[in-house]
């Protein structure tokens, strides 16, 4: 796709990614995080923009031209590392971290994918770090799943006992944001 059309979605120039990307920060509770990690980074526009807040930021995508795009965009930000990884797959299973921002990515998954997936999130996941979600939330006839069922996935694994508190959520026109914490004892 980023080979027919070099920003798809309008990330670089679009007034609502821009809002949405404010929104985003504007809902990570801290300044600063020791390790993030930024699942399906794109372009890298919203990369740029978070990496001051992290010591270091591992941001992946599974196109290689989006990649390479983001690459140069933040290439005065060495504290960004950028690989191409098609998670669940390749989930780098051997890294932690204290902030996960998973956005726009999953409803591309299949239900038993996006299980997977959290598994891996919550395994790599500190106690007291934040998961952030942010989707789109109109249905595309094509995405295996929606950006409410994504995030209603998430919320019911912060039942009593469970591995996630939820911090906050935010539903807008078009998308919807909701900001989990990795409970201390579990």
């Amino acid at each position: 796709m980023y080979q027919a059309n070099a920003d798809p979605w309008g990330f670089e120039t679009s007034s609502y990614e821009r809002e949405k990307y404010a929104t985003t920060l504007a809902a990570l509770p801290r300044d600063q995080y020791a390790d993030g990690f930024e699942i399906g980074c794109s372009l890298g526009v919203l990369t740029q923009q978070l990496a001051p807040r992290c010591h270091h930021l591992l941001a992946v995508d599974v196109a290689q031209a989006a990649l390479d795009k983001a690459r140069q965009r933040c290439a005065s930000l060495p504290q960004v590392e950028f690989q191409q990884l098609q998670l669940p797959n390749d989930y780098p299973l051997s890294r932690s971290f204290d902030l996960i921002l998973l956005s726009e990515v999953g409803y591309y998954w299949s239900p038993e994918d996006l299980l997977r997936a959290s598994q891996q999130i919550l395994h790599t996941l500190r106690p007291g770090g934040h998961l952030l979600l942010v989707h789109w939330t109109p249905p595309v006839h094509d995405y295996p799943l929606t950006g409410d069922a994504v995030h209603d996935f998430f919320l019911n694994l912060t039942t009593p006992g469970g591995p996630l508190r939820h911090l906050k959520s935010q539903r807008h026109a078009t998308y919807r944001l909701d900001l989990f914490e990795a409970v201390e004892s579990r």
